[in-house]
């Protein structure tokens, strides 16, 4: 069901189903944050944790909850945000749901130019990110390239982006056997991908590049949804065909580069969460801002889920979403041969 409003200027269509998904998730997210500022080794309620924002809260708050636990919320929130927008783009752009930068290979890529400063120059946090950034970029490049015959189809962008990621993979392991001990436990915890340790300096970038690449990429899915409707007919409805798929397929490169850098390569966020909002939201594709809020509810629930379940040590959330990601693929393709018999 929708809603159309209407002034003499503009009209806007609302689809009720829709916002209410996306009300709910913002629900739940809250819920769950609150959850992460309050609880652990070092109990808080809610009203001590709004006086700690006020800076009234009681002695040792600020550094819990300012310095420790909002930072790692905030990280989970824009990164599953980002690693979920990112995978909505490419699955609509692809019109196939393991159209995902985990499967393309995009992720694969910025992996790669981080392992590269970790173990080859021993680059700190700013060096690591820009070195995912740019492997994020030159992998983009390589497989648009090779994927381009008289424009890029999403079948073939998908299995060209399954067999750079694989050779990637491979890459990544011989820069970690080739590494020395101290480097080679650095780039293999960060590889995994995790939340541990996350700090300001983490989140004030990502929460920059979601600003500037949210309205673009909300800008852009409004001509994507032509494109789901063809080449030949979005031409004719004047979309530049080529230069939008470009275009989408940079915002969403940025995206999850981004996301890499600042929290490692997280598996399998980029992959469920579009295709869990388009099922709650009941919509034909997943939209930017539902998948957006689905995978911040992701990340933060599998982060919250990883340090209250496994409180001796500090377990990176990306084995929680791997694990997670997993079952979700199987069931997937299962679900698709079904469809198709």
């Amino acid at each position: 069901m929708s809603l159309v409003l209407r002034n003499r200027a503009f009209s806007i269509r609302v689809d009720t189903r829709a916002t209410i998904t996306c009300v709910a998730l913002l629900v739940v997210a809250v819920v769950i944050a609150f959850v992460s500022l309050t609880t652990g080794d070092y109990q808080l309620t809610v009203r001590e944790v709004w006086d700690t924002f006020l800076g009234q809260g009681p002695p040792g708050a600020d550094f819990i909850v300012l310095t420790l636990r909002l930072p790692r919320l905030l990280t989970a929130i824009l990164v599953g945000a980002a690693f979920a927008i990112s995978g909505a783009v490419l699955q609509r752009l692809t019109s196939n749901p393991l159209g995902s930068p985990d499967i393309i290979g995009f992720t694969q890529g910025s992996a790669t130019g981080a392992l590269a400063v970790i173990v080859l120059t021993d680059g700190g946090m700013a060096e690591t990110a820009g070195g995912a950034l740019v492997g994020g970029i030159v992998t983009s490049i390589l497989i648009y390239l090779l994927a381009y015959q008289r424009g890029v189809q999403g079948y073939r962008l998908v299995l060209i982006g399954i067999g750079v990621s694989a050779m990637l993979i491979a890459v990544n392991h011989y820069l970690i056997t080739h590494a020395d001990l101290r480097d080679a436990v650095t780039a293999q915890a960060w590889q995994v991908g995790g939340l541990n340790g996350r700090s300001w300096e983490h989140v004030i970038p990502i929460s920059i590049a979601l600003a500037v690449l949210l309205p673009v990429t909300v800008y852009y899915c409004r001509r994507l949804g032509v494109l789901e409707m063809g080449d030949d007919s979005a031409r004719a409805l004047g979309v530049p065909v080529e230069r939008t798929r470009l275009a989408l397929i940079a915002v969403s490169v940025l995206l999850v580069s981004i996301g890499t850098a600042a929290a490692g390569p997280i598996t399998f966020v980029a992959l469920a969460a579009p295709q869990i909002a388009r099922r709650l939201a009941g919509t034909p594709s997943p939209g930017p801002v539902s998948a957006g809020l689905t995978g911040a509810v992701l990340l933060m629930g599998s982060d919250l889920a990883v340090q209250r379940l496994f409180t001796t040590v500090q377990l990176p959330v990306g084995i929680a979403t791997g694990v997670l990601g997993g079952l979700y693929l199987a069931w997937l393709l299962a679900y698709e041969w079904r469809r198709r018999r």
